[in-house]
Order: structure tokens, then sequence, then C-alpha cells
């Protein structure tokens, strides 16, 4: 659970910091939106030079990104194989041709891998480069060429297939694993750089045009910024409990289904019990302070776009511009 880092502040005085909130969700927004319309492979690698380039200006950390990346890295990891896997071409575009084979021997060395990195993995501190490693370790024993001097005759070989790799499955995993980090990144730098209650200033400013048909602006952004605000809260509660729980013999990465389900069990209860006890007191202090639903209030810091805030809009617009050519005439 740590390795979300979703909805975290991180206090700064970089440009991105000075922004409107208004504009930083807008641009947001947009620039997801940009990602969707790129192209191909080579305007999604400049996208992502171009994001590196803006994130190194906003003085961020970067492990910062890299926390909120980190929990996704195996979704990253199954898009890209599958994508190898499932995605074909022609005899032009064949990169590589794996022989590969299925019989006692490769069966019984993949089980061993199992059990070695379920056994061994609460020892080791970096666990996603090490099940990297053991999958690897997996794919060298199906694959025939690094045993191709060692006679395979007598190993019950059960079944032959072939694992290609072409041109085309290559740049879609490639042009998808960057989208994917695009979208968390620029999130990221939204809520790395932005307080919640400046986010629920926003929210409310650009839905305002909803009120004339009569929606509840007001309540809908409170909900949103209160959400944003109690995640990292809660995931700080979920660690202290599962420590608390662990230091009386609880191995919440060890045991069987059923052990697992109960451990599961015994985190989401007082889970539930701080939530609610949360939403009590903070409801409880809003209404000690004269908050009240759908009621007229006042802002103390009047939102106002700056010449920045027109600047980074006119440098998106010339993003959307500069895309939308390339799909049509590049």
């Amino acid at each position: 659970m740590n390795n979300i880092a979703f909805g975290q502040y991180v206090p700064g005085n970089s440009w991105i910091y000075k922004l409107d909130p208004r504009m930083k969700i807008l641009l947001t927004i947009a620039l997801i939106i940009l990602i969707f319309i790129i192209p191909n492979l080579l305007g999604m690698a400049i996208a992502l030079g171009v994001f590196v380039l803006i994130f190194l200006t906003t003085r961020i950390s970067f492990f910062k990104v890299l926390k909120g990346i980190r929990g996704v890295l195996f979704l990253l990891l199954f898009t890209v194989i599958l994508q190898l896997i499932y995605t074909k071409g022609t005899e032009e575009t064949l990169l590589y041709s794996f022989n590969m084979s299925i019989g006692l021997w490769q069966v019984l060395i993949i089980l061993g891998l199992i059990v070695i990195y379920f056994t061994t993995k609460k020892y080791l501190p970096f666990k996603f480069i090490y099940l990297l490693l053991m999958i690897f370790l997996g794919f060298l024993a199906l694959w025939n060429n690094p045993f191709e001097q060692f006679s395979w005759n007598f190993n019950m070989i059960w079944n032959d297939f072939t694992f290609n790799v072409y041109e085309e499955g290559t740049n879609k995993a490639g042009f998808i694993f960057i989208r994917i980090i695009l979208m968390i990144g620029i999130t990221q730098l939204l809520t790395l750089s932005t307080m919640s209650t400046d986010i629920n200033n926003g929210l409310e400013a650009i839905l305002s045009p909803l009120k004339l048909i009569k929606v509840p602006v007001g309540v809908f952004a409170m909900l949103i910024s209160l959400t944003l605000r109690f995640i990292p809260t809660l995931l700080t509660e979920s660690r202290k409990i599962m420590n608390a729980q662990a230091s009386r013999g609880v191995d919440f990465n060890e045991g069987s289904l059923k052990q697992k389900v109960n451990q599961i069990i015994a985190l989401l209860i007082p889970m539930f019990v701080i939530s609610f006890k949360r939403a009590e007191d903070l409801s409880n202090a809003m209404e000690a302070r004269g908050y009240i639903i759908d009621a007229k209030r006042t802002k103390l810091d009047e939102l106002k776009l700056r010449w920045r805030d027109y600047l980074v809009l006119l440098i998106t617009i010339g993003l959307f511009a500069l895309v939308i050519w390339s799909r049509f005439y590049v």
C-alpha cells in the first residue's frame, strides 16, 4: 500500500505550483486526451521526452512519481507480454523466433522456480526485480536455444511450439507502455502540486455552469476533494494496522488462500471503523465551522488567471495542433 502516492501533496515553489488550479485541472484533462490521439510510437516517445523535460522544471522529486508508477508495474509487464504474444505481423517484420517446448524437465524447473520465489521473496527488498528475474529464468527453461548442447530426446517433450516476436508487437507494447506511464505521470503532477482545497475550488469553478440545471456542484466538488484528501490518510492508517497485526504474528505476505482471506477481513474491519470515525469527526468539525450544504459561500482566496496560465494554455494548444497535423500529414 505504500506504493500508492496518489492524492499526496508535496510543498514546493516552482512554476507549476503557481498555476491556477482551474487551469491545472483543465490542462490535465487536455493532456490525457492528447495522449490518446497520438498516432504512433515515435510520437509517444517524443511526448515522453517532453513530459520528462517539463517534469524536470517542476523541481518535484522524481521518486514521488516513481512511487506512484511502481504500484502498476505488474500491470505494465502483463500488458507488454500480452502485446508481444498476440500481436502478429508478416515474415518481413519478424524480429526473432523462439523455439519453445514443454516437457517433464521444463515443468520441474518452473515448479522449482515458483517454490524458490515464494520461499525467498520475503527476505529480499526488490521483490518486483526478483519476480522479473524468475520470469526470465522460466522463459529460459522453455526456450530450447540455450540448451541446444544438451540432448532433450529423453526428457519427455510433450509439446513444441514457436513464439514469434514481430515488429508490430514491440511497437504496440512500447506504445501502450509509454501511454500508461504518461497518464500516471500527468495525474501525479496534478495531485503532487495542488492542495486538496485548491482542487475543490478549481472543480467547483469549472463545474459552475451546471448550477443552471440545478446540479449541486459545490457538494460534488467537496466530495471529490475529501476523497483525494483522505486517500493518503487511510493508506497511512492501513499501514499502522498491518504493522500492529504483524507484531502479533500475522504475515500478510504468506499463507494459504483461506489465511489470506482472514487476513484481509482482519484488515478491512478496523479500516471501516476508522473510516466511519474519521467521517463523523469531519462532519462535526465542518458543522462547528458553519458549513451548510448548498449554502452560498465566499472564498478566502479568489481564483484569478495570470500570464503564466495563459502561456501554458498556448503551449498546450500548440501541442494539440502539432499532434493533429502529424495525424494527417506525417
